[in-house]
């Protein structure tokens, strides 16, 4: 009896996704964005970045922001990625696949990364150019996923380490 509730118990997990939706657009996922830019635990300044990105993306594209917020993540969020694993005392590169949820932690990390690494403007206007970059499959958020693609498609070879 026990046995079968311990069972029950490790397939009924919760997903990491179990946060509010954003106030101002409804949405979880620009909730998680927020959280992802946030820095030392300061969220409503990471919510007023993400906020005025999103004004300065409704003026420069005439599109609703939370559309193209979407359509660049979808577009920088890899399929396949490469993990070490070591066999037999050597180390191979192999190709799996990206979990969903993976996939857009990946894609929100990437645009993050990308905006702070440009120097010179605000981070709303760097995040704001990154996104609509993104959407339109252009910048390097989308540089890095074609990377990791090239990675993947080189190492095929070794897809059947994978377990």
């Amino acid at each position: 009896m026990r046995i079968k509730e311990k069972k029950i118990k490790k397939m009924q997990r919760k997903s990491y996704l179990q946060l509010k939706p954003d106030v101002k657009y409804d949405s979880k996922e620009v909730s998680l964005f927020v959280n992802y830019l946030m820095e030392k635990g300061e969220k409503d300044t990471a919510r007023k970045i993400v906020y005025k990105a999103f004004d300065i993306i409704k003026k420069q594209t005439k599109q609703e922001p939370l559309d193209v917020f979407k359509k660049g993540l979808k577009n920088a969020s890899p399929s396949v990625e490469v993990k070490s694993m070591r066999i037999g005392g050597a180390t191979y590169q192999v190709p799996c696949e990206v979990k969903e949820e993976r996939g857009k932690f990946l894609s929100m990390n990437w645009i993050i990364q990308a905006a702070r690494s440009k120097k010179g403007k605000s981070m709303e206007n760097k995040l704001a150019e990154e996104m609509i970059a993104s959407s339109n499959k252009e910048g390097e958020a989308i540089k890095k996923k074609q990377n990791i693609h090239k990675m993947a498609e080189a190492n095929k070879a070794f897809a059947h380490f994978a377990k």
